[in-house]
């Protein structure tokens, strides 16, 4: 059973994320804010167990991608962009062998 609890924990982390993710870009963040606070109103009043189910694990799905996948880019000129990463998504390069190396047997 999800417990208004579970749900304010997960409004809070949403907050958390929308505001580590859209850092330094105030129209990104009231955007975010607004649609976190307008999807949460909406469904204030929802009292079927498997429907709050079913918006708990979408809200989490949201963070996961809002975490995950998303850049902020900025334009520097007419036909420039400059991406700015977060530090956690970045991922060692893990190097490539053109050749397959062969297993030893012991």
């Amino acid at each position: 059973m999800a417990s208004r609890g579970q749900v304010l924990k997960l409004f809070k982390l949403l907050h958390r994320t929308r505001q580590e993710v859209f850092k330094n870009d105030a129209r990104a963040l009231e955007a975010a804010r607004q649609k976190i606070n307008g999807e949460f109103k909406n469904n204030q009043d929802e009292t079927s167990e498997e429907k709050i189910n079913e918006l708990l694990k979408i809200a989490s799905d949201v963070e996961v991608i809002l975490r995950t996948s998303v850049i902020q880019a900025v334009h520097t000129d007419s036909d420039k962009i400059l991406l700015i990463p977060r530090k956690d998504l970045l991922q060692d390069n893990t190097p490539y062998f053109g050749k397959p190396t062969k297993k030893h047997e012991s």
